[in-house]
């Protein structure tokens, strides 16, 4: 069986085609066929005017054509499209949504921030980690930040918070939102023990790859500070030259590497899990779920 996953987030949008192996016996295999992003970068839109402009529109338009094109040539089997932060935030969205459904077959469900934090947990990562530990999910976004804790395999916490990396650059970030966060977080997380963060998102992959450390180890908060520090002093051309970013990740690295930290300060955790799962992942078990039920 092949399904496909479409995430339409603030800064990029992904594609990812599984294939997936059911044995007779045990859990099912999901191999990665591919994976896709197109830095569409809705959010410099819709957080200066509220709506998703022209240019931008048209290449929504041409990427979801070429998705589904893709997904055609895989033969995909079934194939599931969400759209978070920024398309929950524009005030065209219903436009645009139903112009891509006409023009491509791809239906597009604008989703909660609830249920955008559920998915990432639906990724199930943690379910091969240590059982008797706590695992908090943070995924950072361009729009919003999604936290998802759960101890002893069962989901006690999600919430999603409207803190994200392009939010913070078009400085709409108030320190009434961080403290909210901040209490949140504290109430909800903080003093329990052997508690384990697990970051996702394009930025803290980054941050992963660049610290060669080895699949499976984690990151100290104290090389997130310092990784931090140094990008805080460069330009962002800087960025992209000395570490080999590309431009529109290295905008947004910057505050993306201040929310993992700041949750993590808030909640009392020193190390960070990075398994490079993301949003579009808990999509295809989704989708899986649905099919199979």
């Amino acid at each position: 069986m092949r399904l496909a996953a479409i995430d339409i987030g603030t800064n990029a949008c992904r594609l990812l085609i599984s294939e997936v192996i059911t044995p007779e016996k045990g859990t099912p295999q999901f191999n990665k066929l591919n994976l896709i992003r197109v830095p569409l970068r809705l959010g410099f839109d819709v957080f200066d005017t509220g709506e998703i402009s022209k240019p931008k529109k048209d290449m929504i338009l041409q990427t979801m054509k070429a998705y589904a094109h893709l997904m055609n040539a895989y033969r995909v089997d079934k194939h599931i499209a969400v759209a978070t932060s920024a398309m929950r935030d524009a005030k065209n969205r219903n436009e645009v949504v139903r112009k891509i459904f006409l023009e491509t077959g791809i239906n597009i469900q604008i989703i909660s921030g609830d249920f955008e934090a559920s998915l990432i947990y639906e990724s199930h990562i943690a379910e091969n980690l240590n059982s008797n530990s706590n695992y908090l999910y943070i995924d950072v976004g361009g729009g919003s930040t999604e936290v998802t804790f759960f101890s002893n395999n069962q989901l006690v916490y999600k919430r999603s918070f409207n803190i994200g990396t392009i939010r913070i650059l078009k400085e709409m970030v108030t320190e009434a939102d961080w403290d909210f966060m901040k209490d949140e977080i504290r109430e909800n997380i903080k003093g329990i023990k052997n508690t384990m963060a697990i970051g996702t998102g394009g930025n803290i992959n980054k941050v992963f790859s660049l610290s060669k450390k080895k699949d499976g180890k984690a990151l100290d908060i104290n090389l997130l500070k310092d990784y931090y520090k140094e990008f805080s002093s460069c330009t962002v051309q800087e960025r992209v030259r000395n570490y080999n970013l590309r431009e529109d990740r290295a905008d947004v690295i910057v505050p993306a590497l201040l929310i993992y930290m700041q949750v993590m300060k808030w909640a009392n955790i020193d190390e960070i899990l990075v398994p490079k799962i993301g949003l579009a992942d808990g999509l295809i078990q989704h989708l899986y779920a649905e099919f199979t039920t």
